[in-house]
């Protein structure tokens, strides 16, 4: 037992130093640039009748309870799989790892994934794709759920603010096709963070 003293101070270290901690600005600047992009017409996943009288999205308040340090387990042996779209494209994905939080004393967990082709781009290398749908698809937020882009964690922590959760694409135009949650990233507890349903 003495002996595992020493490897569970540093562990807790380790989990410690690895902390982030939540920034008010960050979702706010959030906020600021998904506004602008959408009201950008180059930028813009907005249906030109709807661009017409943008003016911005609806945000569920920031709220710090809804950043998380989650444990990070990256996957091992894991296959590529062509991941089910609102469309016929069938992008191929490969399940990088699975964090472990809680919200509100409520053990959870959502898988990340990377996107084969985009991480031959340099600028998407360390991409993670977080998709995920909770209690409020279809009610408060849009009924396919939202997404989170991460980064690769150093460690084995990674932070997560669901304030900056986004609506994909197909939330405000049908020409688009979207990856689908997968069953396994449905939270059964509501996140009452980030971008809303649309109308």
């Amino acid at each position: 037992m003495k002996n595992s003293i020493p490897f569970l101070v540093l562990l807790l270290v380790n989990f410690c130093f690895g902390q982030n901690k939540f920034d008010q600005k960050k979702a706010e600047k959030f906020q600021k640039q998904i506004n602008s992009e959408y009201a950008d017409a180059k930028t813009s996943p907005l249906m030109e009748e709807d661009l017409k009288t943008f003016k911005t999205l609806d945000f569920y308040p920031i709220n710090g309870k809804y950043f998380v340090n989650a444990k990070f387990e990256k996957a091992e042996n894991e296959k590529i799989f062509e991941m089910k779209t609102t469309g016929t494209r069938t992008p191929q994905y490969i399940k990088y790892g699975t964090l472990y939080f809680t919200i509100d004393g409520v053990a959870l967990q959502l898988n990340v994934y990377r996107n084969i082709e985009l991480s031959k781009k340099k600028e998407y290398k360390d991409h993670l794709f977080l998709p995920f749908s909770d209690l409020t698809s279809g009610k408060e937020s849009y009924i396919g759920g939202r997404y989170i882009d991460l980064k690769i964690p150093k460690g084995n922590t990674i932070a997560v603010d669901f304030n900056q959760a986004y609506n994909p694409y197909c939330a405000y135009n049908h020409k688009y096709s979207c990856p689908l949650v997968p069953l396994e990233n449905d939270l059964n507890v509501a996140i009452k963070a980030g971008v809303k349903t649309f109308h």
